[in-house]
């Protein structure tokens, strides 16, 4: 394996960069998902039984 110098160790550029920004936003759209779900659930629920308003 070859050594890198100095330089070239200033230079790598990589890995993941997961910020809290994203993390939020990530969270929000699984919320947002599930939210959506139980309103679906919901509405198929309340159509089979005829329990409409």
């Amino acid at each position: 394996m070859k050594e890198l110098k100095e330089q070239e160790l200033k230079n790598i550029v990589g890995g993941l960069k997961f910020s809290a920004a994203l993390f939020s936003s990530v969270v929000k759209g699984v919320s947002l998902l599930l939210e959506l779900g139980r309103s679906v659930g919901t509405a198929i629920r309340r159509v089979k039984t005829n329990k409409l308003c």
